[in-house]
């Protein structure tokens, strides 16, 4: 049986690196990065741009992914069975919170968003859909490692990346927290990624009662939680109904 084919795995490691990153990286952050020589790597991205696969901004020139991976992408959450047995109760549950909704699974020690519904008014919002969010210090994510649906890349267990100053980045706080997640049925998040933002995410069960993602609502925390800081019930109540509802109609029988 034929190997693998070394220009097509140094292509992956390029497109894995650009979507790792927040920002664009040049010629040289890719060369260095990848321990490849900058000829061999400006191949691999000229080849990989030719195909939409990535962008280059012309002003800096700098690389990042194009749009023809990120419809290839939609195009695998499209059929994925989470994701279209969701869409109904999510939507439904955007329009009775009045808040934004996002479903979650594990993928390589992150949350990918499969689907997100936006809020339902008039401000400017920014589709989620395919991003990564860091377990730790999203609700989404903390349900998932409450249930043990996912647990941190090996790299990032030796120390978990503060966003803000509420990020539960020590091994103790996060169990205890974890540990609370389990106990009521939902998880939240209070300023912890972003400042100023908060969300309530519960549990989504397949066959066998097996946590296989999570839906979650987020926003401002003045929308999300009380005048103590902590999540409104009647929100609690409705994510809670969604979650069932979502686990109902993936064959889930008791959770």
């Amino acid at each position: 049986m034929a190997g693998p084919v070394q220009s097509i795995e140094r292509a992956a490691a390029i497109l894995r690196l650009l979507a790792a990153g927040p920002r664009r990286l040049g010629l040289g952050e890719v060369a260095a990065s990848l321990g490849l020589a900058k000829g061999t790597a400006h191949g691999i991205l000229r080849t990989l741009q030719h195909v939409d696969f990535v962008e280059q901004d012309a002003a800096t020139g700098k690389y990042q992914l194009g749009a023809a991976l990120l419809h290839l992408g939609t195009s695998y959450l499209d059929v994925n069975e989470l994701r279209s047995r969701s869409l109904n109760w999510a939507d439904a549950l955007a329009a009775r919170s009045g808040e934004s909704v996002r479903l979650g699974t594990p993928l390589e020690g992150m949350v990918l968003v499969v689907h997100h519904v936006f809020r339902p008014d008039d401000t400017f919002q920014t589709l989620d859909v395919g991003s990564l969010l860091p377990l730790h210090a999203s609700s989404l994510g903390k349900v998932l490692l409450a249930y043990g649906a996912a647990s941190p890349e090996p790299a990032r267990q030796e120390g978990l990346e503060a966003y803000t100053r509420h990020t539960l980045v020590e091994p103790e706080q996060l169990s205890r927290a974890l540990a609370e997640v389990r106990e009521l049925g939902w998880a939240a998040e209070i300023q912890e990624m972003s400042m100023g933002e908060a969300g309530i995410a519960a549990p989504i069960r397949g066959h066998g009662g097996l946590v296989v993602g999570a839906v979650g609502l987020s926003g401002p925390i003045e929308r999300i939680c009380d005048s103590q800081g902590h999540p409104r019930p009647s929100l609690i109540t409705l994510i809670r109904e969604a979650s069932r509802a979502i686990s109902r109609d993936l064959g889930a029988t008791r959770w």
